[in-house]
């Protein structure tokens, strides 16, 4: 079977496109699958791993949102998926390879989303982005410390995925455009539903360029990207639509995530600062996994990857436990 996928590949991927049996392999030598391709498995130890598990309790924009149909962190996560998958395609890239990406891209992300980014940043003194915390994850934390073993290519698209990255890989660059495409557009949603925003305050220009509704201007921008980029060593967008992208991913940051993050800000740094001082003067008290980064990497390691490996629930609960009083206690 793996063989009839690399005939099809050989036959019909562009030749930019990664071929699965040309991987630069894993970090470790294992025996490969006699029906899976590399990247069908990188994708399958993707779903199967904790941290994807633990997606569907972190905030994407807004926390505990009073409703059942606000995407969290793994409903973006599939958004993306689907959106790469999509480019994916419509270029002949290898959409294996782009799934296995889209489904890792954010497992490394902190709970109470960017706002929980930004405080870690801002209290370890090695910093913290949620791009190399993704790789942390898939290569060291996974599987209680022996990580998930990735090939190469799934693993510099992760790291890569932000706008600032530079991914060795086509697939690595479809699922980079698709993250900005997916999260400004249901983010978009998400604050019409909350009433955060109403449809005549969007930008004129960009709704000019994209359209008014979700589903067109995702589709709008799939059909730029294959127009910019069929056939070519590249993917990317026409100069019109990336600037509307740009000027909607504006709007957003000044309209929704400063004005959404503020509500919740304070909350989420108090417990996240607290936490994160409870934990450094206590190390004993992580959990073994995290204990054992102590003695190679630091406490500030180990309480970062702590931290960020929580969903919101459990952080609030971690929280209470450590500063509330409970009742009867003296």
């Amino acid at each position: 079977m793996k063989e009839k996928t690399y005939e099809k590949e050989r036959a019909f991927l562009s030749p930019y496109a990664k071929k699965s049996e040309e991987s630069s392999g894993r970090q470790r030598s294992e025996t490969p699958c006699a029906m899976r391709t590399e990247f069908q498995r990188d994708r399958d130890r993707i779903i199967y791993s904790k941290a994807f598990l633990r997606l569907k309790n972190k905030t994407q924009v807004f926390f505990a949102p009073d409703g059942d149909h606000y995407m969290s962190r793994l409903t973006h996560t599939l958004d993306v998926s689907q959106i790469a998958r999509s480019l994916a395609r419509c270029l002949s890239l290898n959409e294996d390879l782009a799934e296995a990406i889209a489904l890792g891209h954010d497992l490394g992300h902190t709970p109470f989303g960017h706002v929980g980014e930004r405080v870690l940043a801002k209290l370890s003194p090695c910093g913290f982005r949620h791009s190399e915390q993704s790789l942390r994850v898939v290569d060291v934390l996974e599987k209680d410390g022996k990580g998930l073993n990735l090939t190469f290519e799934v693993r510099d698209g992760i790291v890569n995925h932000t706008k600032s990255g530079n991914p060795s890989t086509l697939e690595g660059a479809a699922v980079s455009l698709a993250d900005r495409i997916a999260y400004i557009n249901h983010d978009i949603e998400d604050a019409l539903r909350a009433g955060f925003l109403k449809e005549d305050e969007l930008p004129k220009d960009a709704v000019s360029v994209f359209g008014r509704d979700t589903s067109a201007r995702i589709n709008a921008a799939i059909l730029d990207i294959y127009a910019e980029s069929e056939g070519k060593p590249f993917v990317k967008m026409s100069e019109e639509k990336r600037q509307a992208l740009d000027e909607l991913r504006s709007f957003m940051f000044e309209h929704v995530y400063e004005r959404s993050n503020r509500l919740i800000q304070e909350s989420a740094e108090r417990m996240l600062c607290e936490l994160y001082t409870y934990f450094t003067d206590r190390p004993e008290e992580l959990p073994a996994l995290y204990r054992a980064t102590l003695e190679s990497e630091g406490r500030d390691r180990a309480v970062c990857d702590y931290l960020s490996s929580m969903t919101d629930k459990y952080a609030v609960s971690v929280f209470k436990r450590l500063f509330v009083p409970r009742e009867g206690s003296v």
